[in-house]
């Protein structure tokens, strides 16, 4: 199988830009915020993007060197950019599983052993993953188990492998055109059953002419930073605005949340489809660049 490098490319370069536009958020006053959305006044650059994207970046790069996911060459991956960069906004948990990692630690053990032994259920592995799946989007079984793969590098616990699971098929079928009215029924397909694909199917049967915020009050925007309240929230906004990259991250955002995780998430997923040709030019000028390498990848 042909990856598809291109499709890659542009879903990192959307999660990229979703991740940082999300971030935004976080350093706009709280009182506004709803008024901000409401009026489209984003925040002046520059916009750093957080672990999201450096991890998608490690993920990519994994692929790229080896065509699929080596989980100890992405283990590492991992660990050594976070010693090279640990403040990117990792989450509490992964601070101490990449330092284990990068210190000496074996990946399965270290993951194995957070929260009590259950794995950590975090949208860490979502939000990384979109590349992924448009890099195997021509094959859905292949694209299934490359992101469990992925996801148990960092998440031992069953339902954020789910998610990631879930976020990869997204894109995986954004980027093979599927009609947006179709894509959540084929993510649910593919998403192993547990609480994030009960998710799936509660949002499944939500129109689109709803609010965002109505969506999250529902099934959740991420303020738990786990994989079941996190992952349906951001697949319905982006079946909903699955070719108008901008319109999706706009209603993203106005749930509030994990903004920056559920964007990149978003951002991911609709942009391996449609680039980010008709994005504004400030945000594309306002958006930290990714690394020299990407653009000769």
């Amino acid at each position: 199988m042909t990856p598809n490098r291109t499709a890659a490319l542009r879903s990192l370069r959307g999660l990229a830009l979703g991740d940082a536009f999300g971030e935004t958020w976080f350093f706009q006053p709280a009182d506004k915020f709803e008024w901000l959305v409401s009026e489209r006044q984003a925040r002046s650059g520059p916009w750093p993007w957080t672990d999201d994207t450096a991890m998608a970046l490690s993920l990519l790069r994994v692929l790229t060197e080896h065509g699929e996911v080596d989980q100890d060459a992405l283990a590492a991956a991992f660990a050594n950019a976070y010693d090279a960069d640990p403040y990117r906004n990792y989450g509490p948990s992964m601070h101490g599983v990449l330092r284990a990692v990068y210190e000496g630690g074996h990946w399965r053990e270290v993951t194995g052993r957070q929260f009590g032994g259950q794995g950590s259920w975090g949208n860490g592995a979502a939000m990384r993953v979109a590349p992924l799946g448009a890099w195997f989007a021509a094959d859905l079984d292949r694209v299934v188990a490359q992101a469990r793969a992925s996801a148990e590098v960092t998440h031992a616990h069953p339902e954020a492998v789910a998610g990631a699971v879930a976020v990869a098929v997204a894109a995986a079928l954004a980027t093979a055109g599927i009609a947006a009215d179709e894509l959540i029924q084929g993510v649910l397909a593919r998403t192993p059953d547990g609480e994030v694909a009960s998710g799936l199917r509660r949002v499944a049967r939500l129109p689109f002419d709803r609010h965002p915020t109505w969506v999250a009050g529902e099934v959740g925007c991420g303020a738990r930073i786990s994989a079941p309240d996190t992952v349906p929230y951001a697949v319905w906004c982006a079946a909903r605005h699955l070719d108008d990259l901008t319109e999706a991250l706009w209603a993203t955002a106005s749930a509030g949340g994990d903004i920056d995780t559920t964007c990149a998430i978003v951002g991911g997923i609709v942009a391996a489809r449609t680039g980010l040709d008709a994005v504004p030019a400030t945000w594309l000028d306002a958006c930290e660049p990714l690394p020299a390498w990407v653009a000769a990848a």
